[in-house]
């Protein structure tokens, strides 16, 4: 009566739950990709502001309201004084601009919605890559032809240990650019 039950389980029970299981985690490794990558993510902000309009037909420098990605290990969201640097004249009467105006009159941060995120697990410092000559534009893709932020590429260890790989090729617009570190303690701290 054992041999049997230990036959039956190991040719019937085990390769249905390791089937299960297998189909259970390519499934959810699948269907979960858009929300772990965050490709497409383009939330709604509390303001609606325009990359477009500023950084596209403007021309304003992405390090202009980004102040910190040259010494920082983030790039920050822009404190409400910046943006108050030009519209305590330019647009007043705006909408959005006075909506703008109320938060920096009130003392109250803008509870901006974050697009661009790198896991919790890795770290990232923007001044490095900034000062190497690597554009925004190479990670947050053509944001001077955005409206709202989207996220564009993929922020996953596969992603940036291509870019370190392959620096020549991915960054061939960077002079004198040489691969990135691959050890696992250059991200993984």
């Amino acid at each position: 009566m054992r041999k049997s039950l230990l036959d039956y389980t190991l040719r019937i029970r085990l390769p249905l739950i390791l089937f299960v299981v297998v189909v259970v985690f390519v499934g959810t490794f699948f269907l979960s990709r858009a929300e772990r990558d965050s490709v497409g993510y383009s939330p709604v902000q509390p303001i609606a502001f325009s990359h477009k309009l500023h950084a596209g037909t403007m021309r304003i420098d992405c390090q202009y309201c980004h102040t910190d990605v040259t010494t920082s290990p983030h790039a920050t969201i822009p404190a409400l004084s910046t943006c108050m640097n030009c519209h305590t004249v330019a647009r007043k009467n705006n909408p959005e601009i006075i909506k703008l105006t109320k938060y920096y009159e009130e003392g109250i941060a803008l509870p901006w919605k974050r697009v661009h995120r790198v896991p919790d697990y890795a770290y990232f410092n923007h001044s490095v890559h900034v000062n190497k000559g690597i554009n925004c534009a190479n990670c947050h893709g053509k944001v001077e032809q955005m409206d709202g932020a989207t996220q564009v590429s993929e922020f996953t260890m596969g992603a940036c240990l291509n870019c370190h790989r392959n620096a020549h090729t991915t960054l061939a617009n960077v002079p004198g650019i040489k691969n990135g570190p691959e050890n696992c303690a250059a991200c993984h701290r």
